[in-house]
C-alpha cells in the first residue's frame, strides 16, 4: 500500500499523521475485502484552504472537516469485482495499485471537533479516516439507509482498532 500525507497547515496535530493514516486505511480496506495493493492521498490543511475547496468542488461556501475526492465510481460500495487489473483510470500504471483518490482534512476541524465531542484528536482524526476511506470506495450516506450503513462501518473499524470514544 502507498500513502502520501502533504501538511500544509501551521496547527500541528498531537498524533503520528502518516502511522495513523495508514493504520486506519489499511484497517478499513482489510475490512471491506480490498483485493488490491491500494494508494491513498492526504492532505492536511487548515479552514481557509478547505473551505475554498468545499466552494470550488461542492459549491459549499464553508468549512468541513474532511473532502473525498474518489478517483474510482462503484455501482455498489466496496464491489472491487468491476475492476479490472491494468485498466487505466483505475490503477496506477508504475506500481499496479489501485488509486482510491485523494482525502482532504481541516486540522482545525479536527482539534475543534475532538474538544467538542469530548474525545481525543487520535479518535476524530482517526474517525474522519475511515469515514473518508468509506467515501473513497463508494458508500455514501445522502439517504437515511446509506448513513446507518456508514455509521455501523464507521463504528466497528474504529472499535476494532481499539479508538473509542
Amino acid at each position: 500500500m502507498t500513502f502520501y500525507v502533504d501538511e500544509e497547515q501551521k496547527l500541528t496535530l498531537p498524533v503520528d499523521i502518516t502511522e495513523h493514516f495508514q493504520r486506519v486505511a489499511e484497517a478499513v480496506l482489510n475490512a471491506e475485502g480490498c483485493p488490491y495493493e491500494a494508494e491513498i492521498n492526504l492532505l492536511i490543511v487548515d479552514d481557509e484552504t478547505i473551505r475554498e475547496m468545499n466552494r470550488t468542488a461542492r459549491d459549499i461556501d464553508r468549512a468541513t472537516d474532511v473532502l473525498s475526492f474518489p478517483m474510482v465510481q462503484y455501482a455498489h460500495p466496496s464491489d472491487f469485482s468491476e475492476l479490472e487489473e491494468g485498466e487505466a483510470d483505475a490503477f496506477n500504471p508504475e506500481t499496479g495499485e489501485l488509486m482510491l483518490g485523494d482525502i482532504v482534512i481541516s486540522a482545525d476541524r479536527v482539534l475543534a471537533q475532538a474538544a467538542e465531542y469530548g474525545h481525543s484528536v487520535l479518535r476524530e482524526f482517526s474517525f474522519l479516516i475511515v469515514h473518508s476511506v468509506l467515501h473513497l470506495i463508494g458508500y455514501d450516506h445522502i439517504s437515511v439507509d446509506e448513513s446507518e450503513v456508514m455509521e455501523s462501518k464507521q463504528k466497528a473499524i474504529l472499535s476494532a482498532l481499539k479508538i473509542e470514544r
